[in-house]
Protein backbone atom coordinates (compact mmCIF):
# COMPACT_ATOMS: atom_id res chain seq x y z
CA UNK A 1 0.00 0.00 0.00
CA UNK A 2 1.14 3.46 -1.34
CA UNK A 3 1.53 6.50 1.78
CA UNK A 4 -1.27 8.21 -0.63
CA UNK A 5 -3.36 5.16 -0.37
CA UNK A 6 -2.91 4.43 3.59
CA UNK A 7 -3.74 8.31 4.32
CA UNK A 8 -6.63 7.58 1.77
CA UNK A 9 -7.90 4.94 3.76
CA UNK A 10 -7.80 6.74 7.24
CA UNK A 11 -9.44 9.92 5.69
CA UNK A 12 -12.46 7.07 4.49
CA UNK A 13 -12.17 6.21 8.22
CA UNK A 14 -12.18 10.17 9.76
CA UNK A 15 -15.58 10.80 7.45
CA UNK A 16 -17.46 8.24 9.64
CA UNK A 17 -18.90 9.59 13.20
CA UNK A 18 -19.44 6.04 14.70
CA UNK A 19 -15.74 5.94 16.50
CA UNK A 20 -13.33 9.20 16.70
CA UNK A 21 -10.95 10.37 14.25
CA UNK A 22 -8.22 8.42 13.50
CA UNK A 23 -5.00 10.34 13.50
CA UNK A 24 -3.73 11.37 9.86
CA UNK A 25 0.06 10.42 10.71
CA UNK A 26 1.25 7.45 8.57
CA UNK A 27 4.88 7.81 9.55
CA UNK A 28 6.12 9.77 6.39
CA UNK A 29 7.19 12.62 8.61
CA UNK A 30 8.73 14.98 6.09
CA UNK A 31 8.00 18.92 6.23
CA UNK A 32 8.29 20.51 2.72
CA UNK A 33 9.80 23.90 3.22
CA UNK A 34 8.07 25.16 0.45
CA UNK A 35 4.42 24.56 1.44
CA UNK A 36 4.67 23.87 5.55
CA UNK A 37 2.87 21.09 5.21
CA UNK A 38 4.50 17.26 6.47
CA UNK A 39 4.93 14.90 2.99
CA UNK A 40 2.87 12.40 4.23
CA UNK A 41 -0.13 13.71 6.46
CA UNK A 42 -0.77 16.97 4.87
CA UNK A 43 -0.59 18.72 8.01
CA UNK A 44 1.25 22.06 8.94
CA UNK A 45 3.50 22.11 12.36
CA UNK A 46 0.87 23.68 14.39
CA UNK A 47 -1.81 20.79 13.53
CA UNK A 48 0.73 18.18 14.33
CA UNK A 49 1.45 19.90 17.42
CA UNK A 50 -2.13 21.00 18.28
CA UNK A 51 -3.35 17.34 17.43
CA UNK A 52 -2.89 15.45 20.91
CA UNK A 53 -4.78 18.05 22.78
CA UNK A 54 -7.83 18.45 20.27
CA UNK A 55 -11.07 17.45 21.14
CA UNK A 56 -12.80 14.51 18.06
CA UNK A 57 -14.73 18.08 16.75
CA UNK A 58 -11.34 19.78 16.26
CA UNK A 59 -9.76 16.71 14.45
CA UNK A 60 -12.37 16.14 11.98
CA UNK A 61 -11.80 19.94 10.44
CA UNK A 62 -8.08 19.78 10.31
CA UNK A 63 -9.30 16.15 8.85
CA UNK A 64 -11.50 17.99 6.06
CA UNK A 65 -8.39 20.53 5.24
CA UNK A 66 -5.92 17.89 4.85
CA UNK A 67 -8.33 15.76 1.98
CA UNK A 68 -8.40 19.26 0.50
CA UNK A 69 -5.02 19.66 0.54
CA UNK A 70 -3.87 15.78 -0.44
CA UNK A 71 -6.73 16.38 -3.34
CA UNK A 72 -8.77 13.75 -1.71
CA UNK A 73 -12.07 15.63 -2.96
CA UNK A 74 -13.37 16.54 -5.65
CA UNK A 75 -13.05 20.84 -6.31
CA UNK A 76 -15.81 22.82 -6.00
CA UNK A 77 -17.27 23.35 -9.27
CA UNK A 78 -16.70 27.08 -10.74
Amino acid sequence: MTPAQTLAGLAALAQSTAAPAPSPCISVCRMDAASGLCQGCYRTIDEIIAWGRQSDREHRVVWQKIMHRAGLVPAAAP
